[in-house]
């Protein structure tokens, strides 16, 4: 049994590296997880740019899949697991028992964003070896079928994506304007579809990008290094706006945007991770001076086994193919350079997989 394993961590705001720690043991309910295989989100360049505040020597990562190496004893008694099963794990590990689990806003359990633990109030997912606590809840068996990456992705991407869709109360055949298409609203792009939108309107400059937003489903993109977005959706809904709209990015800007492109009655979604500024600002005519009917709905990545297992079903049922969002691999050693790349999005970065050897 390893004693030491390898980390790659926050040492402070603006610096990571790599770290040994020992292998975490699991309490009575938890688990113990060998990685396998590991995505780098953005989440994790606005973590270290300071966007939660300073961390010290905290382990980062919260996108991962392995084998249970360890289960606690109660965890083990379930019976639903056992020592070597491949299994997932969702960026947001909630206990399911308190108050706000219990009033349906697990990912907020606890407290606003207490969901999220991995890299924010525990050790993440990039190291040997990772931590899940309330392991009956958490660990999402990996179907035969379905690779260790294609996994990867419902930890966050997917769900994430899914999300903005599902809160996005796209009406079947109504309009949807996704701001950004990354990796979180190339999955919004895929959701709106499996929701029935008629109209999907892609906002998005890089080429890339643009053409897997196409692959992904848009039917239209609005380059908005070329033309005002809000402009060209107004013109592409007969001045009307859209049904829907989701924030996919974290910036004022798009978000500002989002809502003066919404119709009377729509919705605003947003899944963005707003890392910096002191407030996200509402255009007040646009908002109808606060009396427009336009609904705002914000969503931390769900959680659960259950979320976790319909998301695989998705792929397995060939209903999306999350594989074109990676767009490079690292062994696990080079993570810091995949991180480096993550922050300039350089060489047409989308996401990083990153091997961990057996």
């Amino acid at each position: 049994m390893p004693e030491i394993m390898k980390c790659f961590v926050m040492h402070g705001i603006g610096k990571v590296g790599m770290l040994e720690k020992p292998v975490p043991r699991p309490g009575p309910i938890d688990a113990v997880i060998r990685t396998t295989a590991a995505l780098v989100c953005t989440s994790d360049v606005h973590t270290v740019g300071g966007a939660i505040g300073d961390r010290r020597n905290l382990t980062l990562g919260h996108e991962a899949v392995g084998v249970i190496h360890e289960l606690g004893e109660f965890a083990a008694a379930s019976g639903l697991f056992k020592i070597g099963q491949r299994v997932a794990v969702n960026a947001i590990t909630p206990c399911y028992a308190c108050e706000n689990c219990q009033r349906g806003f697990p990912s907020q359990c606890g407290e606003m964003l207490g969901g999220w633990k991995f890299a924010n109030v525990k050790d993440g997912s990039f190291a040997e070896y990772f931590h899940v606590n309330n392991a009956v809840a958490n660990l999402a068996p990996i179907p035969d079928g379905l690779t260790d990456e294609q996994a990867a992705y419902c930890c966050d991407m997917l769900s994430t994506g899914f999300v903005g869709a599902e809160h996005a109360n796209i009406p079947i055949g109504g309009s949807v304007a996704i701001f950004s298409q990354g990796p979180v609203g190339l999955m919004a792009t895929v959701g709106a579809r499996l929701r029935g939108a008629g109209l999907v309107i892609g906002v998005e400059s890089m080429p890339n990008r643009i053409a897997l937003a196409k692959k992904y489903g848009c039917d239209v993109i609005v380059d908005f290094s070329k033309e005002d977005p809000v402009e060209a959706i107004l013109k592409l809904t007969g001045g009307k706006g859209v049904d829907s709209a989701i924030e996919a990015l974290g910036s004022a800007k798009t978000f500002a945007a989002c809502v003066s492109a919404t119709r009377p009655g729509g919705t605003i979604s947003n899944t963005g991770y707003h890392g910096d500024g002191d407030g996200v600002p509402i255009p007040r005519e646009a908002w109808g001076v606060g009396m427009g009917d336009k609904t705002i709905r914000t969503a931390l990545c769900p959680g659960g086994s259950e979320r976790m297992g319909r998301l695989m079903r998705l792929i397995q049922a060939g209903r999306v193919d999350p594989l074109a969002l990676t767009t490079h691999r690292f062994p696990f050693h080079e993570i810091e350079k995949a991180f480096r790349m993550m922050q300039t999005k350089e060489d047409g970065m989308i996401k990083p997989l990153i091997s961990f050897s057996k």
